[in-house]
């Protein structure tokens, strides 16, 4: 029973129909699923997605009316998403001056070479060039040449005051392992791998002694990690055992989720791979409409006439 990988990451917007144009526009990501936030029925919660709406590839947002985000520790600073060789970067550094990006001259950083960015909120991006690694699903309606695609998530970074107590959560409840450690001039960062390892499948982890974060728009909600369906019972029962208090079985329609908050207090999810996007949509038509899981259909009218156009 392992963590398979990342499933998705999920960040705050203020700006829903910005943060639409930004990642699908800009970063040629599909928007596969145009839903509302399951516990706050006036938030969208907008799905990004490579081609096929592959768990590993979604980049998430709520969509809530938020002063932007405090920096600072225990929080999720950094997203990584995965680009397949150099060209790629090259690429991505032209395409990002064009529209007018902020952006630094790209470095290899653990081996990767690496582009760091922000979305127009503050959202703390990196394009990672992954190597090829595993499979890539292009959409054919993105802006993006497909050869040089956003492939999927990874690495995620964390920063936390008290770096062995997440340590902990991380190899002695979700099955973790150290992999190596790397350097950047605010100090040493710490790799968790998953599975089968991989940039999809890394957690990266340094200490922060600064102030607590406060989240607001810019900032990393949760972190999600994947699994296969047949694992999900067990799961929830290897959290019971190891004490470690969740939400217990939670069913979100498209993946069953169970969510927990390590000791720093970033909040982490497990999410099933399946059932998928596709359970209440076809593949080719994913996120053209306002889907709403079958508990919340009855409420359609009501829910749609109190959402902002997008």
């Amino acid at each position: 029973m392992q963590l398979t990988g990342l499933h998705h990451l999920t960040a705050i917007t203020a700006r829903a129909a910005d943060n639409l144009a930004f990642y699908t526009r800009i970063l040629g990501l599909r928007l596969v699923k145009k839903t509302v936030n399951q516990d706050d029925l006036t938030a969208y919660h907008l799905f990004y997605a490579d081609g096929v709406a592959a768990p590993g590839s979604d980049v998430t947002f709520f969509d809530w009316p938020a002063p932007p985000e405090r920096r600072g520790t225990n929080s999720i600073v950094r997203t990584g998403l995965r680009v397949a060789g150099p060209d790629a970067i090259a690429w991505w550094r032209e395409h990002l001056a064009r529209e007018g990006v902020a952006h630094v001259t790209p470095i290899e950083r653990d081996g990767r070479l690496t582009l760091d960015f922000e979305d127009g909120e503050g959202q703390r991006l990196s394009l990672v060039d992954d190597g090829g690694a595993g499979p890539a699903h292009p959409w054919t309606g993105s802006p993006v040449p497909a050869p040089h695609q956003i492939r999927g998530l990874g690495p995620v970074r964390l920063a936390v005051a008290e770096t062995a107590r997440t340590e902990a959560v991380l190899t002695e409840v979700l099955g973790m392992r150290h992999d190596r450690t790397f350097e950047l001039p605010e100090g040493t960062v710490r790799v968790y791998a998953m599975g089968e390892g991989g940039a999809g499948a890394e957690l990266q982890v340094m200490q922060d002694a600064s102030a607590p974060a406060c989240q607001g728009a810019g900032a990393v909600h949760h972190v999600a990690f994947r699994v296969p369906d047949a694992d999900y019972g067990t799961w929830a029962d290897r959290l019971r055992t190891k004490r470690m208090p969740s939400s217990g079985p939670v069913d979100r329609y498209y993946f069953r989720s169970l969510y927990f908050r390590e000791p720093n207090g970033i909040l982490f999810e497990i999410a099933t791979e399946g059932p998928g996007f596709t359970a209440d949509e076809p593949l080719e038509s994913l996120g053209e409409r306002l889907a709403l899981p079958p508990f919340l259909e009855p409420r359609r009218a009501e829910i749609d006439a109190g959402l902002k156009p997008l």
